[in-house]
């Protein structure tokens, strides 16, 4: 028996505790790690509006590429072929066919501009003569007390104005082989995802060290803030837009298309975006003693326009991120600061992350106590 218990017969026991060595490997993977990917977002970084919206596109489509799977008995990669042609004529489509109707109006605008077929100054001459007595006051301590003045002054910006619309579209002809590659680029990408989303979540998973709870919960949060930002703020902007171009073209305003677009694009921003918009027109409607065209262009915008932020933003956007109305407004201004206009996703985003993780460490600390 006391044979059996030789020094050549004991194996030591593993330490529960890594050596120096396994601490130094594990430091040197995880310093690795960063720099190779830091080193990829930097090169990836000039695309990265592009992958942002291959991500959105997935996330959004990808119930409909399931859907075609289970219903039709179709392949991954027919599927996602089929659920990538639905996404064109659905959204780049429509979308390249309302850029093209509105490069040539406001073209044609900017030629009857030059042409002096369209000029603004005598409803601006009538403006100045309907201004208060203390306005004119003011601007005659601006300089700007009578209309020649004014008017040079104008003349003097809309020249700048028109010199920096030139630029930018000799800059848009330029950049249109950078557009069109940024869209292949998301397309192709998108298809990627599409087809291949549920394998890529499980490797990501498998990679990331958290119990498989918090794992859901970060995943879930970050699906539902994406699609519930992108179809809330982009269906109310859609429908704000619509609702105001309908208006601007009843009331015979002149490039009713051109301003329902740009009332779409301000309309991201809660509360006050479509106002920015209809608000001047009708106050141009009472300046210039048309008062029913100003009442019902105020209440319209109001009651209709602006109702259609009030009830429906609430209910698409903050409800299912479960997050307050002020930190999405809050989110969505300061993302679209840093980020521009994909920012009105990034801002909600992170904030609904932040919140994700918090909650996390903070159930993570009372399990432990």
């Amino acid at each position: 028996m006391a044979a059996l218990l030789t020094p050549a017969h004991i194996r030591p026991m593993p330490s529960p505790i890594p050596s120096r060595r396994t601490r130094l490997e594990r430091g040197s993977l995880l310093l690795l790690l960063i720099t190779v990917s830091l080193a990829l977002i930097w090169i990836l970084l000039p695309f990265y509006g592009a992958i942002l919206w291959s991500i959105v596109i997935s996330l959004l489509f990808a119930p409909v590429q399931t859907r075609l799977r289970t219903r039709l008995q179709m392949g991954a990669t027919p599927a996602a072929l089929l659920t990538l042609s639905m996404v064109v004529l659905i959204g780049i489509l429509p979308v390249l066919l309302i850029s093209v109707s509105l490069t040539n109006e406001v073209a044609g605008l900017y030629l009857r501009m030059q042409a002096g077929e369209a000029n603004p100054m005598p409803y601006l001459r009538g403006l100045f003569d309907a201004l208060p007595a203390d306005v004119i006051e003011a601007l005659k301590r601006m300089g700007v007390g009578d209309f020649a003045s004014l008017q040079r002054h104008l003349n003097a910006s809309l020249a700048k104005i028109s010199q920096f619309l030139a630029s930018q579209a000799y800059s848009f002809g330029q950049n249109t082989l950078g557009f069109g590659t940024s869209v292949a680029i998301m397309l192709y990408l998108a298809f990627f995802l599409i087809r291949d989303g549920e394998q890529i979540v499980r490797q990501l998973g498998r990679a990331m060290p958290l119990a498989p709870a918090h794992k859901a919960d970060l995943y879930d949060k970050f699906t539902t803030v994406i699609r519930a930002t992108v179809k809330g703020n982009l269906f109310v902007a859609a429908l704000q837009g619509l609702l105001g171009g309908l208006a601007f073209w009843f009331f015979d305003v002149g490039g009713a298309l051109l301003w329902g677009v740009l009332m779409a694009f301000l309309s991201i921003l809660p509360a006050v975006g479509a106002g920015l918009v209809w608000g001047p027109v009708a106050l141009y409607f009472f300046l210039n003693g048309e008062i029913w065209q100003g009442v019902t262009m105020t209440a319209y915008g109001i009651l209709v326009i602006g109702m259609v932020d009030n009830l429906l933003r609430p209910i698409l956007v903050g409800k299912d991120t479960r997050m307050p109305d002020y930190l999405v407004m809050i989110t969505t201004l300061g993302g679209m600061a840093v980020f521009g206009l994909n920012g009105f996703v990034i801002g909600p985003v992170i904030a609904a992350m932040v919140m994700a993780v918090w909650h996390i460490f903070t159930a993570s600390r009372e399990a432990q106590d």
